[in-house]
């Protein structure tokens, strides 16, 4: 087998699995006879988006709503700004002290659930927007799969700089062409566990099972961590598309990818056996090619190369993306990788990551 060969396979496969997923990721209909939602938003330091992030959840239809917002004390103008704002679905509490061997954003979460009213809880970002009929949709996702303990839905993400423009196309890429999305609904599979840590559905009673963010408490990259807790505990976990009702600004600057994405990576892709598979795999099927394509030009190197961007166009296309940006797969490929193998570096060295003002140990 050439070398020609292997970079097309490994081009041709992530497109062809992509295809096949968007037969199952949709986006889901609303629930029917409005159900109760325990809309919970945890808040530290989000002065520029919680008044907008709560109006959005207030302004939900088709569901009966609370809203809960937990201040985990913010040092900025958080608790102004939800003082400021006059509704009885809102309920404002302050997070208790964080207890050792816990990270921030699980310890809110977990407090935002003993505080919760409803049996549907949905967890969300503080720089999440959703759209009026967005709990409604997640509360239809629950009903359509009653076995499904646990849903993720990942919204359309908005770029800003180059970082952003080059790294969170890369987040639909590797979904879409590397989860086994229908395996993953038939099969409890703990790895087949997936989701966006900005926006969980959760059944109380499985989250209760499950261990909830108790099972979790040191993770930093909930996204991963909790659907596996749950699949763990025998709950079967699912993924939406939520791009056409809730959206996101993740980072704020060209500082804030690195350190989110460096944050997240060590429980993700960025361990000593998973990085050096999804380097190959990565590499092999999305750099190669055009190494080829530049020394070597074959009918195969050209296949490989347009395999590989038909994949970025895919999701270009699928998710509201800027099809100028197209071109630079390669480069996003690069960067994804760079920022694997600095996290790795990092937590072998035994440096602590960092988020919101806190340290974390290297896990």
């Amino acid at each position: 087998m050439t070398i020609a060969t292997v970079a097309l396979i490994l081009a041709a496969f992530p497109l062809a699995l992509a295809l096949l997923n968007l037969l199952v990721y949709r986006t889901p209909p609303a629930a029917r006879d409005c159900p109760k939602v325990s809309i919970l938003i945890p808040a530290r330091n989000e002065e520029a988006n919680i008044g907008d992030a709560v109006a959005c959840a207030l302004a939900s239809e088709g569901v009966e709503v609370e809203v809960v917002v937990l201040d985990d004390h913010s040092t900025d103008g958080t608790a102004a700004v939800l003082a400021s704002i006059q509704d009885a679905k809102l309920r404002v509490a302050e997070a208790p002290p964080l207890p050792p061997g816990w990270s921030g954003k699980q310890h809110a979460c977990a407090t935002l659930a003993t505080l919760a009213q409803h049996e549907l809880m949905v967890f969300v970002d503080a720089d999440v927007r959703l759209a009026p009929e967005a709990v409604a949709r997640m509360a239809g996702a629950m009903q359509r799969r009653p076995s499904l303990g646990l849903a993720s839905g990942f919204p359309r993400q908005v770029f800003g700089g180059w970082a952003e423009r080059l790294l969170l196309p890369m987040i639909h890429v590797l979904l879409l062409g590397y989860l086994p999305m229908l395996a993953a609904r038939v099969f409890r599979v703990t790895s087949f566990g997936a989701g966006c840590g900005q926006l969980f559905v959760a059944r109380r009673d499985a989250y209760v099972r499950a261990g909830g963010h108790g099972a979790i408490r040191a993770s930093l990259h909930d996204g991963i961590t909790l659907p596996r807790a749950f699949r763990r505990a025998g709950i079967m976990t699912g993924l939406f598309d939520a791009s056409a009702f809730a959206s996101c600004r993740m980072y704020q600057d060209t500082a804030q990818v690195w350190e989110g994405l460096t944050k997240n990576a060590t429980e993700g892709m960025a361990t000593p056996v998973a990085l050096p598979v999804w380097t190959a795999l990565l590499a092999g099927g999305h750099l190669l090619p055009w190494l080829l394509l530049l020394s070597d030009p074959s009918r195969m190197a050209v296949a490989a190369v347009l395999c590989s961007l038909g994949l970025r166009a895919l999701v270009a296309l699928r998710f509201d993306q800027p099809l100028r940006d197209v071109p630079l797969q390669p480069l996003s490929v690069l960067s994804v990788l760079v920022v694997q193998w600095a996290a790795l570096i990092r937590a072998l060295r035994g440096r602590p990551a960092t988020w919101r003002g806190r340290a974390y140990p290297a896990q």
